[in-house]
């Protein structure tokens, strides 16, 4: 490389950018706009007076402001500052004794567990405990939330679960039940029962119904009360700003959590479960227009009497177990047990007849998404959600808590959970998305969010991703959604919050999943004195992010659109504290299963810039990540075995192959030397010059050839390292040569050709590589890669294509028409002009190349290598290609293109074990009986010929097929 210096000077007042270059004559003006003209005389070049390409993309790059700057704390900062628990339970508490607002005594004891990170046996270790908490799940009634997922002012990372609580609370529409589910919840049913006799007289409820029945004195004990709720008053007689006072199940709910109220107890106790979507129609009325399930809830909450809790950012955990006492009657000796339902597979027999494994048929989403841009355009909506829900049947072994720890160990997500709504009915999730989170800071309420809206697939790797993230940030749609998402939730807060208080404290801030990428917001806001909680839940009911804007004709279309309810999907889940806490997730990324049936519902955010098929596309890879945690058997499978199984090392295609990496003073060589020892071979490297050749000398006198010599990237010109002579020295002994950027500048200054220096040096700068027809031979270094890729350039020098000799193939040019790689027609030698080892190029496009070179790049008498590969060796190479290259190589032979990626790799590799047998001599389809040859054609998905399968036939085919002359 050659690198050479450049000043600019800025004019005033003329708005032009003046460019020198020491090594050029002349100088080069750049203006406001960034448009360039040059007045040069000649370019300096190394070999060559040839005008200079002007590679401009980089030109009048804008100055990153360094001065200035100002900031506001971050949200990491503010946590750490206000004692914020991030969600996660405060530290161990010491148990004692408090009494509630409603006159409940409350006691409560806490017992320390190990903190363990594996499954110890022991019922005392943090992680058995959660192991037996998931499993007992499957037949008893309870919930476990588990934040798997940090991010810093954000998240924390904990569990907190029961099993078997005294108090299950339901409800559906205006109607609510409280049950006693134990002789413990018996205890209380008196508390629950005054409050809503004071609800009653209040005229929130309309009408009461108490269930009791006899103990063993003969005394009536009260074990169910059923509400029913008043119908709220017309829109019109309230304020807005009092919508969420309005009579609705969440009144009962505000009830029995005034009648818990506690200070100064360990602020884990509340109320703990699950949130339907058609909650919000108590907060907003629509126009219903789908049919519901008289039996579907839309709210589930227990009352625990014992939770267990493990705290994995302190490495604590604890048990504490409570004892309620009302109406001097205590729970304090009662067993704490339930009822066993154990989890039911689907009943094929019964529902076999009935079952879709999707609610909205393909292409019909994409339908709904042109309905809804028709929307947009005439401004009744500007954004909206729709969801589509698919299903699969379980068997036995695909219970609901295997189908919980398949989700905590392939998708971390902030809202884990797991929770048996009894009924034969389970949630398990791993929600990305907050819903409202609430926490007393100083005496006042702080209530936030964190909009998600903005979604790109992960990468393969860090670098993948980083590229992705990229695209994100620079998608103008992506953006519009979540700044459509956030003013909505800035809104919804701003009802009810201190004005002012309400700020965006975070701004597209990337999150990562396991499949994909979010940009999510963070809003915050401070309740007005006369607003609790709930009612910061009510008025965000539901996210933006899951219904649309304007959010109430949003949610009507989404009523009008969908094809079926959506039951707990757009909901919440979570916990609402008795000390005026609430902490919650959106129902995201979450497996319903009812009744023996999975269902993973997915939404995709529409816009008028929405594109119907990919909107489709999205809510289908959305609901990858929970479908493949249904049909997908691993590790976790097996409670306390180990996720991360070793893998059987695949053959290689550098296996006994050895390689000399000769460098040339570069900064990069040893991770290119790292690149090439991934390919299974032997590299030694040693730094250019004489030694180096003698090196080799020594290698080949005792039979140890090297398989391949890397000529490295460096410093100045070819002529410094001696380039020319290193290569006659391959050619003579017959040693194959790849070169890489200043190893490709030998190559072409070798066999005639001429350099030339870029106008704007490439250092560290990216640029879209094409590949010419001849780099997309088989036999190319280029074999299987995308036609257009991106890859990472450190060069001023380059090969002048208009001067390169006859012998020189040119197999890859920039955007810009700079050569970036070279394949000899006669010797085995290829090089490329740009840094395959970079961050900035792909590793598997990197790899690829050098795999191919190691490949590819041998002397004649190497030629039968190919016949000599294992089967596991042919197969290593079709694994790298992708699932089009396959289709397109299996429609090129012959051979049946249809099927999975898998599929095609067996088909081909089976043709190409039995073109190498064909060719070895090996292989005699005339000898091969008849139920062999049909065999052999099944196997290779050959289509049947109208000929017929008679033995001159199938010997015929089968010879074409496998090119045996």
């Amino acid at each position: 490389m050659f690198g050479h210096q450049e000043r600019y000077y800025w004019i005033l007042g003329l708005g032009l950018v003046v460019f020198s270059c020491q090594f050029c004559d002349g100088f080069t003006l750049i203006t406001k706009n960034g448009a360039r003209s040059s007045h040069r005389g000649p370019l300096y070049m190394s070999t060559t007076s040839e005008p200079e390409v002007n590679n401009n993309q980089y030109d009048a790059i804008p100055i990153v402001e360094k001065t200035g700057g100002r900031g506001v704390a971050t949200a990491s900062e503010q946590a750490m500052n206000q004692g914020l628990t991030l969600g996660a339970p405060p530290v161990r508490p010491t148990g004692g004794h408090y009494l509630t607002k409603g006159g409940i005594q409350v006691t409560a004891h806490v017992e320390p567990l190990e903190y363990t990170t594996t499954p110890t046996g022991s019922s005392l270790s943090s992680d058995q405990a959660l192991e037996d908490l998931v499993t007992q799940l499957d037949s008893h009634k309870g919930v476990l939330l588990a934040s798997s997922y940090e991010f810093p002012g954000r998240y924390a990372r904990w569990s907190l679960g029961f099993v078997d609580p005294p108090i299950q609370i339901s409800g559906k529409d205006h109607s609510c039940t409280i049950e006693a589910l134990n002789d413990r919840g018996k205890i209380l049913m008196p508390a629950m029962n005054a409050q809503m006799q004071q609800l009653q007289d209040q005229g929130i409820l309309e009408k009461i119904r108490v269930f009791s029945e006899k103990d063993a004195d003969g005394n009536d004990v009260v074990t169910r009360v059923q509400v029913t709720i008043a119908p709220p008053p017309d829109v019109g007689s309230f304020t807005e700003e009092e919508r969420s006072r309005q009579p609705s199940l969440f009144s009962v709910v505000r009830s029995l959590v005034d009648a818990f109220s506690y200070q100064g107890g360990d602020r884990q106790l509340g109320l703990y479960g699950a949130f339907g979507y058609d909650l919000t129609f108590q907060f907003e009325p629509i126009n219903l227009a789908q049919e519901r399930d008289p039996e579907q809830r839309d709210l589930l909450l227990y009352l625990p009497d014992s939770i267990l809790v493990v705290d994995q950012d302190k490495q604590d955990a604890w048990r504490v177990e409570y004892d309620f006492c009302v109406q001097s009657k205590s729970t304090q000796g009662l067993p704490r047990l339930g009822v066993e339902e154990p989890f039911e597979p689907f009943d094929e027999g019964a529902q076999g007849s009935t079952f879709l494994d999707r609610d909205t048929p393909r292409k019909e989403f994409a339908s709904s998404v042109e309905k809804a841009k028709r929307e947009f355009a005439v401004g009744n909506l500007f954004e909206a959600v729709l969801s589509q829900t698919f299903r699969e049947k379980l068997t036995e072994d695909q219970s609901p808590s295997r189908l919980f720890r398949r989700l905590q160990s392939r998708n971390p997500a902030p809202y884990g959970f797991f929770i048996n709504l009894g009924e034969q009915e389970y949630m398990v999730g791993a929600s990305p998305e907050m819903f409202v989170r609430c926490e007393t800071v100083e005496g006042d309420i702080r209530v936030e969010t964190c909009p998600i809206s903005g979604t790109v697939a992960r990468g393969a790797d860090a670098l993948e991703d980083a590229q992705r993230v990229k695209s994100l940030m620079m998608n103008v749609k992506e953006e519009s959604e979540l700044t459509m998402c956030t003013d909505v939730d800035r809104n919804d807060k701003s009802r009810i919050c201190v004005p002012g208080s309400v700020q965006v404290i975070g701004r597209r801030q990337i999150e990562m999943y396991s499949r994909l990428i979010h940009t999510v917001d963070h809003v915050e806001g401070y309740l007005r004195p006369e607003f609790d909680a709930l009612d910061a839940f009510l008025c965000h009911t539901w996210a933006v992010t899951v219904t649309g804007a304007p959010k109430t004709w949003a949610i009507q279309f989404v009523e009008d659109n969908e094809r079926s309810p959506r039951c707990w999907y757009g909901g919440a889940v979570g916990m609402v504290g008795f000390d005026g806490g609430l902490n919650t997730g959106l129902t995201l990324r979450t497996v319903r299963v009812k009744q023996g049936v999975a269902e993973v519902r997915a939404g995709a955010t529409l816009l008028y810039d929405s594109n119907p098929v990919a909107e489709e596309e999205e809510t289908e890879l959305k609901a990858s990540a929970m479908m493949d945690a249904i049909v997908q058997a691993g590790p976790e499978d097996t409670p306390g075995e180990s996720t991360s199984t070793m893998r059987k090392r695949k053959a290689m295609v550098g296996d006994g192959k050895s390689v000399i990496l000769i460098d040339h003073e570069d900064s990069f060589v040893h991770t290119l030397g790292n690149y090439l020892r991934q390919t299974g071979a032997t590299v030694n490297t040693l730094r250019s010059g004489p030694s180096a050749l003698k090196a080799i000398d020594s290698m080949i006198a005792k039979g140890e050839k090297p398989d391949l010599v890397v000529l490295s990237p460096g410093p100045g010109n070819p002529s410094d390292f001696g380039l020319s002579t290193s290569i006659e020295y391959l050619i003579k002994n017959r040693i194959p040569g790849f070169g890489v950027c200043l190893g490709l500048q030998g190559m072409v200054e070798h066999f005639g050709g001429s350099l030339g220096v870029l106008s704007y040096p490439m250092h560290g700068k990216p640029s879209l590589v094409s590949l010419t027809p001849a780099g997309k031979t088989d036999d190319s270094i280029f074999s299987s890669l995308p036609e257009v890729f991106e890859v990472a350039r450190y060069h001023s020098l380059h090969g002048i294509k208009e001067r390169f000799p006859s012998s020189l193939k040119v197999t890859a040019q920039s955007e810009d028409g700079i050569v970036m790689g070279i394949q000899h027609s006669e010797f085995p030698f290829a090089a490329v002009q740009f840094h395959p080892e970079s961050i900035l190029t792909s590793p598997a496009h990197g790899m690829t190349i050098l795999e191919n070179a190691l490949s590819f790049l041998q002397y004649p008498e190497d030629d039968n290598a190919e016949l000599k590969l294992s089967g596991s060796e042919i197969v290593s190479q079709l694994e790298h290609r992708s699932l089009d290259e396959l289709k397109s190589k299996a429609y090129s032979v012959g051979l049946s293109s249809a099927g999975s990626k898998s599929e095609l790799i067996v088909r081909l590799a089976l043709w190409t074990h039995k073109c190498n047998e064909a060719k070895a001599g090996r292989l005699d389809l005339d000898a091969m009986e008849v139920p062999d040859l049909i065999a052999l054609q099944q196997n290779l998905g050959l289509p049947n010929d109208s000929a017929g399968d008679d033995r001159t036939s199938l010997v015929q085919r089968l010879g074409n097929c496998l090119q045996i002359s």
